[in-house]
């Protein structure tokens, strides 16, 4: 009676520890004597009979990891360091666990060296002003590395580009060329509508000989706001040359 019952006990201790609950989130990729199963158990609860029973868990969750600064030379001939992230989920928990032995640490090398031969066939500044299609490219390399495996590279940014501190000069002067270009075109066109305009008031003065005198004498009260102790009072070469008609047709 008493083997009975510590045998009784046995078995239900061992199936207790047969018992085995899996999340929503997770599969049980179970091995039988070595071979694998046609199904991926889970989620819920189900029967794992150790030892002849062997079961892997598989996170079905999408996750990231970031690739390791790389050392990048541009196809014109800068040298980058360049770093990025890749987000990843698992599709198929039979092929991860079979086909590869760490998905996650041979993705993480694909990416390195994937990340280097992308970025070095393009410009420096490709890199920088088109980084989603850079980004979209390596991606779908990944993807097809990965595919077989049953992983699926869900995105991937190219987190951070390092400059060298000679680039970061040189851009800043060519950034701040720019600038005074786009002012001194800016000043251009303002002098230009400036001319114009003067050209039509000149039109306008010209029609009447009195707005003229008038435009002489508001520009004299100018001056005089200033409170200058000289005043330099040009005689306009009409009044002048009123002066000398006026002193020949006496003479």
């Amino acid at each position: 009676m008493p083997l009975a019952f510590i045998a009784l006990v046995i078995f239900g201790l061992y199936l207790l520890s047969s018992i085995k609950i899996l999340p929503e989130y997770e599969r049980g990729v179970i091995f039988r004597l070595g071979r694998l199963l046609p199904e991926a158990k889970g989620p819920g609860i189900f029967l794992v009979f150790a030892p002849i029973d062997k079961i892997v868990r598989v996170s079905l969750r999408q996750e990231a990891f970031e690739v390791p600064p790389q050392d990048i030379i541009t196809r014109d001939n800068v040298t980058l360091k360049v770093n990025a992230v890749v987000f990843l989920r698992v599709i198929e928990p039979r092929r991860a666990v079979v086909e590869v032995f760490d998905y996650r640490y041979q993705t993480s090398q694909f990416a390195q060296t994937t990340l280097r031969s992308v970025l070095g066939e393009v410009e420096l500044d490709d890199v920088l002003a088109h980084r989603d299609a850079l980004n979209a490219r390596i991606q779908s390399i990944l993807d097809q590395h990965t595919e077989p495996w049953g992983v699926k590279v869900v995105n991937v940014e190219v987190k951070q580009v390092d400059l060298p501190e000679s680039m970061l000069r040189a851009m800043a002067k060519q950034a701040e060329a720019e600038r005074e270009k786009r002012a001194k075109l800016i000043h251009a066109e303002g002098e230009f509508a400036a001319s114009a305009r003067l050209a039509d008031a000149a039109k306008v003065l010209s029609g009447e000989a009195s707005a003229l005198q008038l435009r002489y004498l508001q520009t004299l009260t100018e001056i005089g706001v200033e409170k200058n102790t000289t005043i330099v009072f040009p005689l306009p070469i009409d009044i002048i040359k009123g002066m000398i008609d006026s002193a020949a047709q006496k003479k």
